[in-house]
């Protein structure tokens, strides 16, 4: 059984060579067999050098040839022009979409040129329409990863770790097209304050919500969550230097039991605070509470009557915690709140952005300061034996 001698291809000099030894004298058969050829691609070369000069099939056909390649071209573009405008008009000139129904069947430059349009544009429009999907599908994970609570400025941030730099504006369009609604867009309300802590103790915070260090100035407040058809509450502890809730508690009353069960659950070692600040609602005011800042020698410290501003950071806190968690959930029990609370402390603290964190997490912000503060050390104590070292050469 004979093999099918596999196609090679030739080049315009190694063409010309072959003619060119031939014209020198050697045989037909000689450059045949030396050179693997066949005769009638030896003759076909021979034959092109001799009337045009040019190894090109364009170039060596007949006139006749010519007209009938030119009819069959011409032929082809009127078909295609006709198929191509008919869908044009059928899908009301969006000449975009046609091109991309058809570039299986046509050349996307003839199309292109039937429908009067750049070729650029068209490359543009491809590329532009990729590049929105990807950024549609990113602000769609990141919404959801928010856990329906980001909005334009917070997804900004998400998106430009991901490589994408996209202006709110644009961002708020494409949360409309999907129906991506945050939860800071709905309304809040609040029940009737209690008593006031009427104690001659001054703001020793004095609004100074930005600390150096860890676990220097702590904050708190409660708020109200509806439980059952009932009012319960939930006390955060918060920690000034990166707004880390490190202490929480939820219960039915409102009292100064409600903020010692949450200062019971703070992991920090509470010597190193100095200063506990928190407004002057009437749960504050108690004497197993003063006892207990007394023992790890903490100063007590209040807001001014009538001014929620010195305490700005907890009521900040407590309406995110409104718009992310107690608007959007149903609570049926104590008990399901606090699980349900635990996770979103957890949240909080691990993956939320905070604005003036830079929109890092709370603990993405302390390991960054941790891990500046291990290097400072390591300078600190290697320097002093480069000196020594270098001292000792001289």
């Amino acid at each position: 059984m004979s093999t099918r001698r596999p196609r090679r291809t030739y080049t315009e000099e190694f063409k010309k060579q072959i003619v060119d030894l031939h014209k020198a004298g050697k045989s037909r058969k000689e450059i045949i067999e030396e050179y693997d050829l066949t005769g009638s691609a030896f003759d076909k070369w021979v034959r092109q050098h001799s009337q045009t000069g040019s190894f090109k099939e364009r170039d060596n056909l007949t006139p006749e040839q010519k007209e009938l390649k030119e009819l069959r071209k011409a032929n082809t573009q009127l078909k295609m022009e006709n198929d191509i405008l008919k869908q044009a008009a059928l899908i009301f000139g969006r000449k975009f979409e046609v091109i991309k129904r058809n570039k299986h069947n046509y050349s996307i430059s003839a199309m292109c040129r039937a429908l009067k349009i750049s070729r650029g544009s068209y490359y543009y429009e491809v590329i532009k329409k990729e590049s929105d999907a990807k950024l549609e599908q990113a602000i769609i994970e990141e919404f959801a990863k928010s856990k329906n609570n980001y909005g334009t400025r917070k997804l900004k941030k998400r998106l430009k770790k991901r490589a994408f730099i996209v202006s709110r504006r644009r961002i708020g369009h494409i949360m409309k097209k999907f129906h991506l609604v945050s939860k800071y867009d709905r309304p809040s309300y609040k029940p009737q304050k209690s008593g006031v802590n009427q104690a001659k103790i001054e703001n020793a915070l004095n609004r100074e919500f930005n600390p150096k260090e860890p676990m220097k100035a702590i904050v708190t407040d409660l708020t109200y969550v509806k439980v059952a058809n009932k009012w319960f509450y939930v006390c955060f502890i918060l920690d000034l230097f990166n707004r880390e809730i490190i202490g929480y508690s939820a219960g039915p009353n409102k009292t100064a039991d409600l903020v010692l069960q949450a200062l019971a659950t703070v992991k920090g070692d509470l010597h190193t605070v100095n200063v506990f600040h928190t407004d002057r609602g009437k749960e504050f005011d108690n004497h197993t509470i003063d006892e207990l800042l007394d023992t790890f020698d903490i100063v007590r410290s209040l807001s001014r009557k009538g001014n929620p501003y010195d305490n700005a950071v907890a009521e900040s806190t407590y309406k995110s915690f409104k718009f992310e968690f107690v608007y959007d959930n149903t609570f049926h029990t104590l008990y399901e709140l606090q699980v349900q609370l635990m996770d979103y402390v957890h949240w909080w603290n691990h993956f939320r952005p905070h604005g003036s964190l830079d929109y890092e997490s709370p603990i993405d912000y302390r390991k960054d300061w941790e891990q500046e503060q291990s290097e400072m050390e390591v300078c600190k104590s290697v320097v002093p034996q480069l000196v020594e070292t270098s001292l000792s050469f001289s």
